[in-house]
């Protein structure tokens, strides 16, 4: 049976570490970070995960900005809201939470956020950042998920990674954080021949297609390192509902070395980067060593 990557207890470790680190920073700098959150509308799911935010960053000693506005408001409200955030020194990180109601265009909302407050890590010159190898800031689930590749193997060169989706969120990001550790990577995708296959070859999957259960146990090579990044709601034959990801578990459990389980796995990493990513720009701001992971 495979070791099970316990992604609640490592990013439980992040926290308890930055606590330390934000702590010392305002010890020695008297530098306090700040993290703002936007939630437009009222999904619940948003609501949620912005509460979780919220709570998490008070316990390592962030201070947690939070927005809540009518799914009503207007595109130019929001993007004056995100001006002067840009410019309020006492904000280190910005996020808008998404999704984002209809007649808002997403896409301009992200642009608009300044590139070194854009915790998410989302904005263009964030992507070309990281596709380059610069110092930009790094999505938050590709992030966790190399944190505790790192943290399991070590070094990765040389390992063959095999990334299933190529989204702008995780796929893509994931595949050149692979490559900046020397790993040789494969995207694998909807239209790519004989999938199953290619995930085969791999010492590292990383599924993140949205798929449920869309990875079988046979598709993974004995011993290889599973990372499952999807997280689906389906219906049981009992009629209830079920959180999966984007591996089927119960075959893949069997056949690899190592597997992040859903829930529990590379979520709760997703908050605790966003977190970390805060700090990072904090540090940046006021040039500031930034602390280790």
């Amino acid at each position: 049976m495979a070791h099970l990557i316990d992604g609640k207890q490592f990013a439980a470790k992040l926290r308890k570490k930055m606590t330390g680190q934000i702590a010392s920073m305002k010890a020695d700098h008297n530098i306090v970070p700040g993290l703002a959150v936007v939630l437009v509308g009222e999904d619940p799911a948003s609501q949620v995960y912005v509460r979780s935010k919220g709570k998490q960053a008070k316990e390592c000693g962030i201070t947690s900005i939070e927005h809540k506005l009518e799914d009503t408001t207007s595109e130019e409200f929001l993007l004056n809201l995100i001006s002067d955030m840009n410019k309020d020194p006492a904000i280190n990180g910005i996020l808008v939470q998404l999704p984002l109601p209809k007649h808002i265009n997403s896409a301009k909302v992200l642009e608009a956020i300044d590139p070194a407050k854009d915790v998410d890590g989302f904005h263009p010159i964030n992507v070309g950042m990281l596709s380059t190898g610069g110092e930009g800031m790094i999505p938050c689930t590709p992030l966790g998920s190399l944190m505790m590749l790192q943290d399991y193997h070590g070094d990765l060169t040389g390992m063959k990674a095999v990334v299933v989706g190529r989204s702008n969120i995780v796929g893509k990001p994931m595949f050149n954080l692979l490559l900046q550790q020397s790993c040789t990577v494969t995207v694998a995708h909807s239209r790519t021949k004989n999938i199953e296959a290619v995930v085969r070859e791999a010492d590292i999957v990383v599924a993140a297609v949205g798929v449920p259960e869309l990875v079988k146990g046979d598709w993974i090579k004995p011993g290889a390192t599973v990372i499952d990044v999807g997280i689906n709601r389906i219906e049981t034959p009992e009629g209830k509902t079920k959180l999966v990801g984007d591996v089927h578990f119960e075959s893949a459990e069997k056949v690899a070395g190592a597997i992040t389980p859903v829930p529990g796995g590379v979520g709760p990493m997703t908050i605790a980067c966003l977190l970390y990513n805060t700090m990072v720009a904090t540090c940046r701001h006021n040039g500031v060593e930034v602390p280790a992971a």
